[in-house]
Formats: structure tokens, sequence, C-alpha cells
């Protein structure tokens, strides 16, 4: 393969709107926070962001996401038994005997922070909740969060039960991605049998384009949040723990993040790339194409090259839209994103029925 530095990629291929001007980021008052572009994983913003520190009802995206991927039918009944019952803090009041679906559950979880739902939803989906917790430790690691670990399902205090800003965006982002989640984190209030639930998260009303999270306190963790943001197609996690002024903390923050990050347009699908010689065919030459889009938030200033990784020549046969090569792009050393190259159109071996070379080209420049 060949590899080009494409530093005059822009008149053919990528869109490059005006970044935002760099702006300082607001003053934040949580012992811990990040945020980051969740598309691609940039951190726009961290404040001790790798520091362990309690978490409270924020674990909750845990279980809801680890009961969500666990629990397939969300319309089964579940019967409440006496332990479910036997917790602290804010709760659904589940009476023995209940039966609720397991829908109700993950809204009274994620809406109300139901410690009593937790405790049902770890013992069916897990068949007990020390099971259910070894689950959320493993998709806790299969996410990467290599600074957190959970000891109950509900998010109370407890030794050895903790997690970082930094994971915690690893979890929001992953609760983003599953439908059932995202939609439950959504909602303002819902009424499901006899209950009715209110979103807990005051940004849903407060800061236009908030897509939901999650809210937790105790007197040890203080106030904790993760929430999320969607502006003009872009993405944004936050994540404050031990903050007490965290709704407008988040507000600042997403302003800041979408102001100075804006997501940016570095290549768009079907783009016809260039054209590749063939050999063994009467056809001369193949184009290649982009297979993908890719965004990347950027700041004014901040400048992006793309490396080109393409064979000098191909052999027929070749099938359409199969991989040449790559198109890798980034910013000073650091590559942020990459779409494969695949061919515009099949070529036969020595096909008689191609047009001519020149006309090949032609039909390609000036279709």
């Amino acid at each position: 393969m060949k590899r080009v530095c494409a530093a005059g990629l822009a008149a053919c291929l990528l869109l490059f709107p005006h970044a935002a001007a760099v702006s300082g980021p607001p003053s934040v008052s949580a012992a811990s926070a990040i945020l980051v572009d969740a598309e691609s994983g940039r951190v726009l913003y961290e404040k001790d962001a790798h520091t362990r520190r309690l978490i409270a009802s924020t674990t909750k995206l845990m279980t809801a996401l680890v009961a969500a991927e666990s629990c397939i039918d969300l319309g089964e009944n579940v019967t409440v038994e006496y332990a479910d019952t036997r917790t602290e803090g804010s709760s659904l009041y589940l009476q023995v005997g209940e039966q609720i679906t397991v829908e109700a559950l993950l809204y009274g979880l994620l809406l109300h922070s139901g410690n009593d739902a937790a405790l049902v939803l770890a013992r069916y989906c897990g068949g007990d909740v020390k099971t259910f917790v070894e689950q959320m430790n493993q998709k806790a690691r299969e996410l990467g969060m290599a600074d957190s670990h959970f000891e109950n399902p509900n998010g109370l205090n407890a030794d050895g039960h903790y997690s970082t800003a930094a994971d915690m965006a690893r979890l929001g982002i992953a609760c983003m991605e599953n439908e059932t989640v995202a939609k439950i984190v959504a909602t303002r209030s819902i009424t499901l049998g006899n209950r009715t639930f209110v979103n807990h998260n005051k940004l849903l009303s407060q800061y236009e384009g908030c897509v939901g999270m999650k809210t937790g306190y105790t007197q040890l963790a203080g106030r904790t949040l993760v929430s999320a943001a969607r502006r003009d197609g872009q993405l944004l996690v936050c994540v404050t723990l031990s903050d007490p002024d965290d709704w407008r903390d988040h507000a600042a923050l997403f302003d800041y993040g979408f102001s100075t990050y804006p997501r940016q347009v570095l290549a768009t699908r079907n783009r016809d790339f260039r054209m590749l010689p063939v050999a063994g065919s009467l056809v001369r030459f193949v184009g290649v194409k982009t297979a993908s889009d890719v965004y990347f938030p950027l700041t004014e200033g901040e400048k992006v090259w793309a490396e080109i990784e393409l064979p000098e020549q191909v052999q027929a046969p070749i099938e359409a839209e199969v991989p040449a090569g790559r198109l890798v792009f980034y910013v000073g050393e650091e590559p942020v994103g990459e779409t494969p190259l695949v061919y515009a159109s099949s070529v036969r071996r020595d096909a008689a029925d191609k047009r001519p070379p020149i006309r090949e080209l032609l039909k390609f420049f000036f279709p």
C-alpha cells in the first residue's frame, strides 16, 4: 500500500466549516467532572476525572443497562418478594406479592430512582442480587471502566462501591446506545398501571436538547449527575460527582462543548475519491469512493490532515463495494477517524464489453 499525506484533500473531498473560536471552559464546582463527545470519544473538558468517588444513584444506569440487555421481554410480570422491600432511601413502595412489569421497574428505577425497583430487577434478571452485581462488574470491564466497582444495584454507600467521572461517561455513552435505556431516561413522566413516574432530571425541562440520564445523592457522595444533550447531530455526555451546583454546571459545560467543539464533517459516504489503474482487463481504470461518513469535533485553529492507503495498481477481477484501502484522518499525530475506500464498480478480467479507457475516465469525471 502506498501512503500519501493529503494536505490538499479539502478541495475534492472534505468539508471544513469554520470551527468555533476557543473560549475558556466554565468554572465548575464539582469535585470531579468530565464532558465527552459521544461519537468520537473526545474529551472536551475534565476536572479530576479519574479519581475514584462514590456515585450514589447514578449506579442505576448500570443496573438498567444490564437489566435491559438480559431481560428481553419488558412486559413480563415480576412478583415482589419480602427481601425486595427491605431497603432504605428512595422507593416505589412496592408491596410483597405485588406483580409489576420489567418495563415499569425500569421506569421506576431511572425516573423515580426506586431502590426497591433495583433489588427486584437484580433478583429477577440475575437470579439473585449477588449474581446480578457480578454481571454489573463484568459489564463495567467490557466497557473499559477500569476504575469502577459495584457492590449493589442501587448505589447506596458501601465499601468497594465506586467509580470515576471518566468511567461514568463511558457508561453514559453505552446507555445512550441502548434503545430501551435511552428512551426511558428521555421520558419526563409516564403512567404505567396505577403508578405515575416523574423524572428527577431537571435538565430535561431546563436545558434545550437534553436527552436525559440520571441523578444521584447520598450525604457521603453528595450530588451526582450524568446527563446527555444533543444539538445539530452532536451528542455530548457530561458527568459531575460531588457537585453542589450540578444543574448549572451541566448547562454551562454543554454550552461550552457545543460552542467550542462543534461537530465537523471530515468525509461523506459514497464520495468519489480517485481512479486506480487496473491490470488484467480491457478496463484500464476503476474508481474508489468513501464508504462511510466521518465526523469529529474541532476547535478553531485545529488542522486536520489525511493519510491515504491505496495500492498503485489493482488486478482484475474486482467487485464493487469491496475495500481497496482506507483514508485516515489526524489532528497533529493523533488519529481521529477513518473510512474504508471501496471500489465504485466491478471489473471483469479481460471483459470485452467494457468501454475504452478514455471513455471510462470521462464517464467517471463527467457522469
